[in-house]
């Protein structure tokens, strides 16, 4: 899971410091809200080819983490 953690950055420079995928302008949580609606891994990485399997897994992941109580102490 450490390599999944890895993929979420938070930049103060990259959407207002929001947590996003690789350092790329696609905050977790547009991420979350496609699954959300009802898209399928396969639809999002088909209509987004910039982003990768484990992106989608990483920002699940880090939601896991976020409700969970368990304190993240260092987000790349």
């Amino acid at each position: 899971m450490e390599n999944l953690i890895s993929r979420i950055t938070i930049n103060p420079d990259v959407c207002h410091g929001k947590p996003t995928v690789r350092n790329m302008r696609w905050p977790v949580e547009v991420i979350l809200d496609m699954l959300g609606s009802g898209m399928e891994t396969s639809e999002i990485l088909e209509d987004h080819p910039e982003l990768e399997k484990e992106d989608i897994l990483a920002s699940l992941y880090y939601a896991k983490l976020s409700i969970s109580g368990d304190i993240l102490k260092e987000v790349s």
